[in-house]
């Protein structure tokens, strides 16, 4: 495949700064790079080299000074605010490191809570609703869990419903922002191991913001920034996740 339509993600010479006080800080500095459907990204690098920055653009959170964001086909920057909300709503997923799950819901009721918000049945009847949402959840291995408040589970197991939430609307693109940094080594690495199967299994891409090696070391594409510049991207061939 050699037409743009395999690229769901595209920055082009892309600059974003901030005003702090009288000074402007330089976020990114001419960032370019594509990625591709169902790739496994990590966008690595130190604190304050743009990561975060790099995220929130392609979440459809921000938008760039200058230079070109495409997102699934379309250039953020000539969108406005309803049809950038559409497209960050319906084409990505978000998993965080603080989880966010809302702690009077049950672990079903969480993962289903965007296509309910979203008012429409994503394409399904409310039966494959449902089963979706039961897939997802057995899918992460909480199956037993469901009726539970996410108080009542740990760590690992709140990462997993955000996993399982992040796909219920079935978005092409998934983002996560350091989503292991809160759980110990071997609970990261199932869930790093759980992303990877899901990657596989659903064709999703996924786009890591990142201090873990972990991740690194099981990425196919690895993005590295420092001081908001690219210094290294590369496809590369991935170790198995444990």
């Amino acid at each position: 495949m050699d037409s743009q339509n395999q690229y769901v993600v595209q920055l082009k010479d892309v600059h974003k700064s901030y005003a702090l006080g009288e000074t402007k800080v330089h976020a990114l500095q001419g960032v370019s790079f594509d990625i591709q459907k169902g790739d496994f990204v990590s966008i690595a690098g130190p604190s304050g080299s743009g990561k975060t920055t790099v995220l929130n653009l392609v979440g459809c959170v921000d938008i760039a000074t200058s230079g070109d964001v495409t997102v699934l086909g379309q250039r953020t920057g000539e969108l406005g605010d309803e049809k950038l909300t559409a497209l960050r709503h319906r084409g990505l997923g978000f998993i965080f490191q603080t989880f966010n799950l809302i702690p009077v819901l049950n672990i079903r009721e969480n993962v289903e809570l965007p296509a309910l918000l979203d008012g429409s049945d994503i394409g399904m009847s409310k039966k494959e609703q449902a089963e979706w949402v039961d897939h997802l959840i057995e899918s992460v291995g909480l199956a037993e869990r469901m009726r539970h408040k996410p108080a009542e589970l740990s760590g690992g197991q709140r990462q997993r419903i955000a996993i399982a939430r992040a796909l219920v609307m079935r978005p092409p693109i998934v983002l996560a922002d350091e989503p292991t940094a809160n759980l110990d080594s071997a609970t990261g690495e199932s869930i790093l191991a759980l992303m990877k199967r899901m990657n596989r299994e659903f064709g999703t891409t996924f786009i890591f913001s990142t201090h873990d090696q972990g991740i690194v070391d099981i990425a196919d594409h690895v993005i590295r920034l420092k001081d908001g510049r690219v210094t290294e991207n590369r496809r590369a061939e991935p170790k198995a996740a444990s």
